[in-house]
């Protein structure tokens, strides 16, 4: 039997508790009843109704129970026998980032091919203001078109002509019109620095392309010019929503390129007004080479690990804590004490660090340092992470074991499985990555994708790859010994993300007590064709009992404010 059936088979023949498990005498807030309800408690239960009440867990068992408690201003929701789950939380998204632009850009996520994506440009055209710039900035790759090609500069002016459009590609290239090229003032290769290049066809005719490498791109995109303060506050509040019409209640945001420190501001405002409806912990990534350490002394003068509350936390410093280990799989004797320095300046703060680090040749380099820093100050307790690392190999697993290590991982092989497959051959891509080896040794795990820029921001999409190993042209590239079951890729999004934030007594399951973070979904997540798992998306998502996002048949209960 397949890991996937296994795990709809241990949670479905689980009997249902027979008395509801109360937390408060007084009647509940809300009512869900009716539903299949998965707690992922530690008895994995299947329920059938949940009270809420002051945005937490007051009851959940049978529903003759807890209809039972409901009072006169009980607010009764019928299920339907729909699923419901603990919202879920992605471990490891560029959300803030993304959320700024989210009002002006144009989305290529899920375009199946180049004339739908070209239609996306072709409407924001009609709808913009005369010279505003359109904005792709990422979260697509060419695999995903039927054409399997990235589009042409023609292409792109049959949509928007005369517009400055801008479309990146990952952080390796990016497409330009005639109007985008003119407004950036961009003729000649030393124009897109440090490293760029214009593409051009044999005839050495330029495409409209700029290719290059992760600053060059960065850095082209922070010429472009921005959507203003309030835009970006309104692009804040709706991306969330997008968030949430995906059953998302939280994020780790390990910060990312293009993010000085008042680009914050925005998702402050929100904050500010309790207009939050994803919850955010959030990292500082550092951006000055050399600077470091400075930057971070100085900004965190009056930010204290944890600092914030239920909805917005400071989580500490990374993805990337300095430039000369980031990227770089030999980075000097210099490089690796100046990052030691900042480490342990964090260590001795008791402050969460999370690195970016690719491959598993290289990254000795980093545990090196992290043991070094653990002889003097206990790492474990901080909850330090490594983010990406999709080819670990068991022995790097147990060496972060023995750290405390946890590891954020995403579906970056959802894009690029057949490319990695082809550079280092199908056995190391059926092993990547390596999600039950490392539940296994008992790695701490959080599920997310590292979206805008790179991937879609979708968890189903992720659920989906995480039980089927398909990329997203349709390859199986990864094998039946790392896939999970399906209990566990949602427990990885949900109690295994809330880990990092010190959470998961306090969210990730459905239990009394706890908040009230729920999504109830269109699919029956643990019963449809994997296939399909994909397209599921939330009917009704509650933020600490709070509606975030209904669609039909609880739209209503949006407008009643509930």
């Amino acid at each position: 039997m397949s890991h996937t059936h296994a795990g709809v088979r241990t949670l479905a023949t689980l009997l249902l508790v027979s008395t509801a498990t109360v937390a408060w005498g007084q009647a509940p807030d809300m009512v869900l009843h009716n539903g299949k309800i998965v707690t992922l408690d530690s008895r994995s239960s299947i329920q059938e109704a949940v009270a809420l009440r002051d945005g937490k867990i007051a009851a959940i068992g049978r529903t003759a129970e807890i209809r039972a408690m409901a009072g006169p201003q009980t607010q009764i929701v019928d299920l339907q026998g729909r699923m419901v789950i603990p919202g879920l939380i992605d471990s490891h998204m560029h959300a803030i980032r993304a959320a700024q632009s989210f009002a002006t850009e144009v989305n290529w996520i899920g375009a199946r091919s180049i004339p739908e994506a070209l239609e996306r440009i072709r409407s924001a055209a009609r709808n913009a203001r005369a010279g505003s710039w359109i904005v792709v900035a990422g979260g697509w790759t060419e695999r995903q078109f039927r054409e399997r090609r990235r589009p042409t500069q023609a292409e792109l002016l049959s949509a928007a002509p005369e517009r400055p459009v801008y479309v990146q590609l990952f952080y390796e290239a990016a497409l330009l019109t005639p109007a985008a090229f003119s407004s950036l003032d961009i003729r000649a290769d030393g124009d897109v620095p440090p490293r760029g290049r214009l593409e051009r066809d044999a005839k050495g005719n330029p495409t409209g392309w700029i290719l290059g490498d992760g600053p060059t791109i960065t850095t082209l995109f922070d010429r472009l010019a921005r959507p203003g303060f309030e835009a970006q506050v309104e692009g804040t509040r709706l991306f969330f929503r997008e968030l949430n019409r995906l059953a998302i209640t939280g994020v780790g945001d390990p910060g990312g390129f293009n993010m000085a420190p008042a680009s914050y501001l925005p998702l402050f405002r929100v904050w500010q007004r309790r207009e939050l409806t994803v919850r955010v912990t959030y990292s500082l990534f550092s951006q000055r080479r050399g600077k470091e350490l400075e930057d971070f002394r100085e900004q965190t003068l009056l930010l204290p690990m944890g600092f914030g509350d239920d909805m917005l936390k400071f989580n500490g410093i990374g993805e990337r804590v300095t430039l000369g280990m980031y990227n770089n799989d030999r980075p000097s004797e210099d490089e690796k004490a100046a990052f030691h320095e900042a480490a342990k300046w964090a260590a001795e703060r008791a402050m969460g660090v999370t690195v970016h680090w690719n491959n598993d040749a290289s990254v000795g380099h980093l545990l090196e340092v992290f043991e070094r820093i653990n002889r003097e100050i206990p790492i474990a307790p901080l909850r330090w992470s490594i983010a990406h690392l999709n080819d670990a190999s068991e022995e790097t697993l147990r060496r972060m074991k023995a750290l405390g290590l946890g590891w954020t991982m995403q579906n970056a092989r959802y894009f690029d499985g057949q490319q990695f497959a082809a550079q280092r051959g199908g056995d190391a891509a059926r092993r990547s990555p390596p999600i039950r080896t490392a539940l296994r040794i008992g790695i701490p795990v959080g599920a997310g994708t590292d979206a805008h820029r790179v991937m879609s921001y979708n968890p189903f999409v992720a659920l989906q790859w995480m039980l089927d190993g398909r990329t997203v042209d349709g390859a199986s590239v990864r094998g039946p010994d790392e896939t999970p079951t399906r209990e566990e890729a949602l427990r990885l999004y949900t109690l295994g993300s809330a880990w990092f934030s010190h959470d998961e007594n306090r969210r990730g399951s459905l239990e009394t007590g706890k908040s009230a973070d729920i999504a109830v979904l269109s699919k029956d997540y643990l019963a449809v064709p994997v296939a399909e798992v994909g397209a599921i998306e939330s009917l009704l998502t509650l933020l600490g009992g709070r509606v975030v996002y209904a669609a039909a048949p609880y739209a209503a209960l949006a407008s009643e404010g509930k």
